[in-house]
């Protein structure tokens, strides 16, 4: 017998979105396109880095007192105190009375398996230890649960048949699911469908988890991304707390301000006094230690500068309003391509009406397949693409390709 030398390890597939990127690379066709990866790209293709950040970077790099430190267990208090109020609102009650346990973490990602660990330790699970998530979700999120012992169970969300909402399924299931369930929520611009509920909506699925006394587990990482407005993509968020459903948010600023590589985000459990919230965050704060010791600063301090200036802060939500009011106009104008001028077969609308960085565009696997094999198109075979890497001289290409796939001509 020899000591352990991992060679009955099995490989692992690598991560689809990755592997799609890998190859669009690999290709030197001169009209390939990425829609693969879920990050934002200008006109011209490029990354973008936002001119707030760039001014913040400025200004926080002359400072003669900025440095290195080790930063809390939980995080800069000057970033979480101010994300907190920017999802939940500065005059958020449930701010003003101390019930908010705030964690900086390593971005929404990590956010999110703070989140499942907490629940998998503390929370009372009426049963087996299970959540809630939509179909489709974040592929990440099942991973996430797993991997802390919660078992996830889908509920319904997107209808193929209408390319929208499955409000009823949605519903019923929360209506039929063991109360005391937790039932993990997109805030807003749904990953990957681009389905949102409406305002309506929203208040009839929070009587029903009010009613059931289910636990409501938002996931936000596009406020402000999806609409252009930072107020508008919290309002589910800031209902559910006006009508006191028990609830923790996840809270990511990759996309929002273009720090994807920063890994900065934060999670928000709220409770229903101060003490409660205060003996949380003692516990997030020993789970916290014992998987990363301390959260990045560079990020944290970028976004706190900018939450906490007044004027970087307008310059930032002018900086998101470019970012989302490009990405409408693309959904505008492959609209206007596939109704106006290809006449492609099928209804079109759902293009204008999904919101946010995704959308599912109603092609089947074997038609996605086709738009990478025989157009370069980069796309997930659920039929999902990145609107952000949609620009003025991509989109027409795109639009021919995918009216040709949809008649079944393209070759």
């Amino acid at each position: 017998m020899s000591g352990e030398l991992w060679q009955d390890v099995p490989l692992a597939p690598p991560d689809s979105i990755f592997k799609l990127t890998a190859a669009y690379n690999a290709n030197p066709h001169p009209n390939k396109v990425n829609l693969g990866v879920g990050a934002y790209r200008d006109n011209d293709g490029r990354a973008w880095v936002l001119p707030v950040v760039k001014k913040a970077t400025e200004r926080l790099l002359s400072d003669p007192l900025y440095n290195h430190e080790y930063l809390p267990i939980t995080g800069l208090p000057e970033f979480t105190s101010a994300a907190a109020k920017l999802i939940l609102g500065p005059d958020s009650p449930a701010i003003t009375e101390g019930r908010v346990a705030s964690v900086q973490t390593v971005s929404g990602t990590g956010a999110n398996h703070l989140a499942a660990l907490f629940l998998s330790r503390f929370y009372g699970f009426n049963g087996p230890k299970q959540v809630f998530l939509s179909n489709p979700t974040w592929i990440i999120h099942h991973a996430l649960f797993k991997n802390v012992g919660i078992t996830p169970i889908e509920y319904p969300y997107y209808d193929p048949r209408t390319i929208g909402l499955d409000f009823e399924g949605f519903k019923s299931t929360l209506e039929n699911a063991p109360p005391r369930s937790v039932i993990l929520l997109h805030a807003c611009a749904h990953n990957p469908t681009g389905v949102d509920p409406t305002r309506e909506e929203w208040k009839a699925l929070a009587e029903v988890i009010i009613a059931k006394h289910h636990y409501a587990f938002f996931d936000c990482a596009y406020q402000g991304f999806a609409s252009g407005d930072l107020e508008n993509d919290a309002w589910a968020v800031r209902y559910f707390v006006q009508k006191k459903v028990p609830m923790l948010v996840c809270q990511s600023f990759a996309k929002n301000a273009g720090l994807y590589g920063e890994r900065i985000g934060a999670l928000h459990i709220i409770s229903p006094n101060q003490d409660t919230a205060n003996r949380v965050k003692s516990q997030l704060s020993v789970m916290q230690r014992s998987e990363i010791s301390n959260p990045p600063m560079h990020g944290a301090r970028l976004m706190a500068l900018i939450l906490n200036n007044e004027d970087l802060f307008e310059d930032w939500k002018r900086d998101i309003k470019t970012m989302a009011h490009r990405i409408i106009s693309m959904r505008e104008e492959l609209y206007r391509l596939l109704t106006e001028e290809f006449k492609t077969p099928g209804k079109w609308d759902h293009i204008t009406k999904q919101i946010g960085m995704f959308s599912f565009t109603g092609m089947n696997a074997e038609q996605s397949q086709a738009m990478i094999d025989k157009a370069n198109v980069y796309m997930t075979t659920n039929g999902r693409i990145s609107m952000a890497g949609l620009n003025s001289t991509n989109v027409r290409y795109f639009a021919e390709k995918m009216d040709k796939a949809v008649r079944g001509t393209l070759c």
